[in-house]
């Protein structure tokens, strides 16, 4: 058989089977969602296959044979090498996000895996390519000490994101409030900076090293329930333990019809802060499922509680001062000589 009927076969055969090995992954969307990287390429290694073994029948001499078999070898595997950094990018936010991982689902995670999977098969293709590894990495290492000092701060943030990663004090998903007043949801971690969306829903970008240093207050941690707080204020003539009853009646109430709003652990209420200059002061205190929950869950427990009070007769008072003037004898303006 002739060297192009040869590689014409194996070409044929490596297209169906590439066919049929799609066709069935496609049923899973997980497993398709992972080959998508290798459509493209695996087009090319039906056709490096061919070659070969076109190369393998062809009439030519042993060296230009044994280059030949080199090059395709070299890239082959260069293929295969970016094909597999994307599919492993995916499979680690996958997992990552699957597991409750931090490090896999952000952007940093997945580029610190994709260059480790580039960086491991550059070095196969050298290798295979007969090249000595040792002198480039010798030189790459000379090289690094000018670009680290010209890149000084890209490579401090950089640094400070794999601390993110590692230390772990936010997670994609998370809703967190910074020391410089900046709140919202971690939308990514990124080589250089990390995004928050705040609630109108603009992104705010922030130096990794800036958010490295910064006080973070983490709503998600240890877990995304909270307590919700609701200062009540009544008048000094309501009975306490009415008003108590009261509170915890139209939470359990709307415990039952909020979303967010749990009714486990029970509502309760305490005389805090207490005795006001005009007011018997409670707090009503409850649970919510996040942090965002906290606004409708306010609104609907106000409403309920001054529609209940108004019809259980529970006066809310408004501030009323009073202001005393003591009047003097008045002899008149004193003149310059008195």
């Amino acid at each position: 058989m002739t060297p192009i009927l040869t590689g014409t076969a194996i070409i044929i055969v490596a297209l169906l089977a590439r066919w049929v090995l799609l066709r069935a992954l496609s049923r899973r969307e997980t497993a398709q969602q992972l080959v998508r990287p290798a459509r493209l390429p695996s087009l090319l290694w039906c056709f490096v296959l061919g070659g070969y073994g076109a190369l393998q029948v062809a009439d030519l001499p042993v060296r230009a044979a044994a280059r030949f078999e080199l090059w395709i070898e070299a890239l082959l595997i260069a293929s295969v090498t970016l094909s597999l950094a994307a599919a492993l990018a995916l499979v680690t936010a996958h997992q990552g996000g699957r597991l409750g991982l931090t490090a896999p689902v952000t952007g940093l995670g997945q580029t610190i895996v994709r260059f480790a999977t580039i960086a491991v098969g550059t070095l196969v293709v050298l290798s295979t390519l007969g090249l000595t590894v040792t002198p480039i990495l010798t030189a790459l290492g000379v090289g690094g000490l000018a670009v680290a000092l010209a890149l000084q701060d890209s490579l401090a943030n950089f640094f400070a994101g794999i601390h993110l990663l590692a230390d772990r004090p936010i997670a994609v998903g998370d809703y967190v409030k910074l020391d410089s007043g900046v709140e919202g949801y971690v939308l990514d971690i990124g080589w250089r900076s990390t995004h928050i969306r705040t609630l109108p829903n603009n992104v705010v970008v922030i130096p990794n090293q800036t958010m490295a240093k910064a006080i973070i207050t983490n709503f998600n941690l240890p877990e995304p329930r909270m307590s919700l707080l609701v200062p009540v204020s009544v008048s000094y003539q309501a009975d306490p333990d009415q008003v108590e009853r009261v509170l915890v009646e139209e939470a359990m109430k709307a415990a039952a019809e909020v979303p967010g709003l749990l009714d486990e652990p029970r509502p309760f209420v305490r005389f805090i802060p207490g005795f006001g200059d005009h007011s018997l002061d409670f707090t009503l205190i409850c649970q919510v499922a996040s942090f965002v929950d906290q606004y409708l869950a306010q609104h609907e427990l106000r409403k309920r509680i001054l529609a209940r009070f108004r019809a259980e007769g529970i006066e809310i008072p408004y501030p009323v001062r009073t202001v005393v003037l003591q009047q003097a004898d008045w002899t008149g303006p004193k003149t310059r000589d008195e």
